[in-house]
């Protein structure tokens, strides 16, 4: 296919404009579909309104659960030459404003459930039905401000051609270990991204499931991917297992992505998962965190006909890292393959050197221009354009990728370095425990020692005692957990990773009582 300039012009408007694009199951009784015309034509809606009042470059905030007009306002967005600022609406109010006053936004698109995060002296422009009469002052409905309140002759809207690197989107990190980061993307690397996702895997015939929020790297770029690749998209506003669950039992979804903690949750509604056909099931691309076997097992037997792609990207580097061998060498379950070809990629150890080992540095088209606004951090990338992505591999002598750990998530136990995804994935090979997450504890003697969160699978029983004997017969002394806690489930950070900053107060707490 050919490529636009513009991120936002993806829909290719001359390709069977009825062909159905998205599925928004909402939160309602019904779901509402939207062809590939309607969702163009609503993109044009917002550029139109949106170039009638702002300049090129201004940036305008999206903060909202996801829906099909979420998708048409990040498109109308950069169609216009704006650049869009999804924000995670899961931050506390704050913490939101924080994110929208360091972006610069001057309009934020929102839902009525979020209405009231936005600050006050910014217009706002509400996606749902707003329930309050009269308006704020400062809100004004989607279909007011679009235009369509008034059903009028929809023009098409001819996008910006961007200039070299211009900035199409700004994606704030979860805030997790510090003020979130706002990472500029331009037009181009995610083009870029999109084309060679395309190349490696056309998606002909599929139909993706994207639960995910769409504030997210990972959801939003497979947004960008199906619309390129003109295939069905079934839409749910956040991830909740059962409505997951019955989406693909519902929609015959063919394409799932995910994170271990979603499948994990899945897992737990033994009753759901008899009744449901998942059958249609082809691929479930996996990533933020790696996949243990015992994990990968399971995914096998509930999803028999799927292809489990362990994956790997980041915000600021994007999701083309790594992929098939070159000569067909089958990858191992743990690994996430072989350097792309056209990405370049080197491990460096702590001494600097490149190493079989070490913190992951990679240089591609994708890559981001560079944090927003932030002149106090150092710049992750090195004088020879490689993005330091905190993020420790292994190489094995295939050429294979595994990934190892986060650098900060590593602690020092008596001198012994542990990587907290080592000791979970042996914990999880214990046939009782579901999943594992290890964070460390101050200890007088050691420095820290490594203490374990716990969710056992359904009807299976364990003792803290088990689970230490379990993983001193199964790792080095050094890597058993000292204190042993059994919770329901593990609390997920806004992007359904396992939160590890609440974890670690929350065992520094109970240590401590």
């Amino acid at each position: 296919m050919t490529f636009p300039l513009n991120l936002g012009a993806l829909i290719d408007a001359n390709r069977n404009p009825d062909a159905l694009a998205l599925i928004d199951v909402g939160e309602g009784p019904h779901a509402c579909r939207y062809t590939f015309g309607e969702l163009n034509a609503m993109a044009d809606d917002v550029a139109h309104s949106l170039s009638a009042s702002y300049q090129r470059g201004d940036r305008v905030a999206v903060l909202a659960a996801n829906s099909a007009q979420y998708i048409a306002t990040v498109l109308g967005i950069m169609r216009a030459g704006l650049v869009a600022v999804p924000v995670n609406w899961k931050f506390p109010r704050a913490l939101i404003a924080d994110v929208i006053a360091d972006s610069g936004a001057r309009l934020v698109f929102c839902d009525s459930l979020r209405a009231p995060d936005v600050p006050p002296e910014l217009q706002c422009v509400v996606f749902d039905q707003w329930q309050q009469s009269p308006l704020p002052e400062n809100v004004v409905t989607f279909s007011a401000y679009t235009g369509l309140a008034n059903s009028p002759v929809r023009k098409p809207f001819d996008p910006r051609v961007p200039v070299a690197g211009e900035a199409a989107l700004i994606l704030y990190t979860s805030g997790s270990t510090g003020r979130p980061k706002g990472v500029v993307l331009s037009h181009q690397s995610h083009l870029w991204v999109v084309a060679t996702r395309l190349a490696g895997q056309p998606l002909s015939g599929e139909r993706l499931l994207i639960a995910a929020p769409l504030f997210h790297m990972n959801a939003l770029a497979l947004t960008f991917l199906a619309l390129a690749a003109h295939v069905e998209t079934v839409l749910l506003p956040q991830f909740n297992a059962r409505q997951y669950i019955n989406a693909i039992n519902e929609w015959h979804c063919t394409w799932l992505t995910s994170v271990p903690p979603m499948i994990a949750m899945m897992l737990q509604e033994r009753q759901l998962l008899e009744q449901a056909d998942l059958s249609s099931v082809r691929y479930v691309r996996m990533g933020s965190a790696p996949v243990s076997d015992a994990l990968l097992g399971q995914i096998h037997s509930l999803l028999p006909n799927a292809k489990v792609i362990n994956a790997y990207g980041t915000t600021e580097g994007g999701p083309v890292v790594f992929g098939p061998h070159p000569n067909g060498l089958p990858t191992p379950p743990r690994a996430v393959g072989v350097p792309h070809p056209l990405v370049d990629v080197r491990l460096v150890d702590e001494s600097g050197a490149q190493a079989s080992e070490g913190e992951l540095e990679l240089r591609s088209p994708g890559l981001m221009n560079g944090y927003h606004n932030r002149p106090d951090l150092p710049s992750p990338i090195s004088p020879d354009g490689f993005y330091r992505t905190g993020d420790v591999f292994y190489r094995d002598a295939d050429g294979f990728y595994t990934f190892v750990g986060r650098r900060d998530d590593m602690f020092v136990s008596g001198g012994e370095n542990i990587f907290p995804s080592d000791v979970e994935t042996m914990l999880e090979r214990h046939v009782a425990i579901q999943q594992a997450c290890v964070v460390p504890v101050d200890d007088p003697i050691k420095g820290t020692k490594p203490a374990a969160f716990i969710v056992l699978k359904p009807g299976s029983s364990l003792s803290a005692d088990d689970v230490k004997a379990f993983a001193l017969e199964h790792a080095p002394p050094y890597q058993h957990p000292r204190q042993v806690w059994f919770v329901d489930a593990l609390p997920l950070a806004p992007t359904n990773k396992v939160d590890r900053a609440t974890l670690k107060k929350l065992a520094a707490q109970w240590t401590a009582s």
